[in-house]
């Protein structure tokens, strides 16, 4: 399994826990039914998506905070939980790139929301950019310098 579909697959669990209420582990072992995957995949998926979980208070006020006339509980379930992994992912994960993060998301929104939804996130989180950058105390010119990439010609 790629990083790629193991990020599928944290969004779709945590779309099952925002729907159903589920726990961690319960919405991940139902994502995971029928897919082929290793410990190490799902060790990767059960860390984005408890680590959502552990900090949905803090990731929900930076999205409430760089949304104008919106909040995480207005907008649709696919595009909040896209938003709340990428901003795990941008403050958590120093690892990732921040525009493979942003570029991820934005490739989920299109493929499981809508083009416009793609458009909605991007947006949102080049609004994020600098929240996390104080977070992360990331030099300002380093994020004046996440060039997101166009995700057109990818599969929706």
């Amino acid at each position: 399994m790629t990083r790629h579909e193991a990020r599928e697959c944290a969004l779709q669990a945590l779309y099952q826990i925002d729907l159903s209420d589920s726990g961690v582990i319960d919405a991940v072992s139902f994502v995971l039914e029928d897919k082929s995957y290793t410990d190490a995949d799902v060790d990767y998926m059960t860390r984005l998506v408890r680590g959502v979980m552990e900090h949905l208070d803090e990731i929900d006020g930076v999205l409430a905070g760089s949304m104008d006339r919106w909040s995480p509980e207005r907008i649709g379930r696919v595009e909040r939980n896209v938003l709340r992994l990428a901003v795990f992912e941008l403050l958590y994960e120093p690892e990732i790139p921040m525009a493979s993060a942003i570029n991820e998301a934005v490739r989920l929104a299109k493929r499981y929301a809508t083009e416009q939804s793609g458009k909605f996130v991007n947006g949102v989180l080049a609004k994020v950019l600098p929240t996390i950058a104080r977070e992360r105390d990331v030099p300002t010119e380093e994020v004046s310098d996440v060039e997101v990439e166009p995700v057109d010609g990818e599969p929706s």
